[in-house]
């Protein structure tokens, strides 16, 4: 395409200057082959306008396609890395929740070992005499800091509560467990004498 533009603009330029120059302007046949010559040039001239116009445009839609494959291309990697991250995300999520999941099993085999110490507790304290050996250290603080209140003349349950477990009364798992706790140590308390 570019030889082809090539030739028709030196063919239009010579098509143009060697009649002017080589032929004699008084005789009418050098006259006639002037006219033909300098029209011959202008239609190289034109038909190289054409070439040149139409090879712009190819150049324009190559571009153009050139632009669009690099934009497909920014485009997918935008999308796999986007996906990328949902991906990573989720299982970020995943994990997170398999460990919330975790701490919630824990806390209820908490909860449930309590119980069973309780009701040990409570199962050997009712073949016989109350034993406070039974009682964990933990369930001796608190009959120590029951006492303490009802020296104190806090003797309420709610305030007691209040005071050794720190929960209020209500309808929470918290509050009914403090309240099985202080009604399991009550008869320990009153064997010491306070009740």
């Amino acid at each position: 395409m570019h030889l082809k533009l090539f030739v028709l603009s030196a063919s239009s330029v010579v098509l143009w200057l060697a009649p002017l120059t080589a032929l004699d302007k008084t005789l009418d046949i050098h006259k006639a082959l002037q006219g033909v010559s300098l029209t011959a040039a202008i239609a190289c001239a034109v038909s190289a306008g054409n070439l040149a116009r139409k090879q712009a445009e190819q150049n324009e839609i190559e571009e153009i396609k050139t632009r669009a494959i690099a934009a497909d291309v920014v485009d997918e990697i935008a999308t796999s890395a986007y996906i990328s991250q949902q991906q990573r995300q989720q299982e970020a999520e995943q994990i997170l929740a398999t460990d919330e999941r975790i701490d919630e099993q824990e806390a209820e085999l908490n909860s449930i070992k309590e119980s069973l110490e309780l009701l040990l507790n409570q199962t050997s304290s009712d073949s016989g005499p109350l034993a406070v050996v039974n009682l964990s250290t933990r369930q001796r603080e608190q009959i120590e800091l029951i006492l303490q209140c009802h020296a104190k003349g806090i003797s309420g349950k709610n305030k007691i509560l209040k005071k050794v477990w720190g929960v209020s009364a209500g309808s929470s798992q918290a509050y009914r467990n403090a309240k099985a706790e202080y009604e399991y140590l009550m008869p320990f308390i009153k064997e010491e004498g306070v009740g």
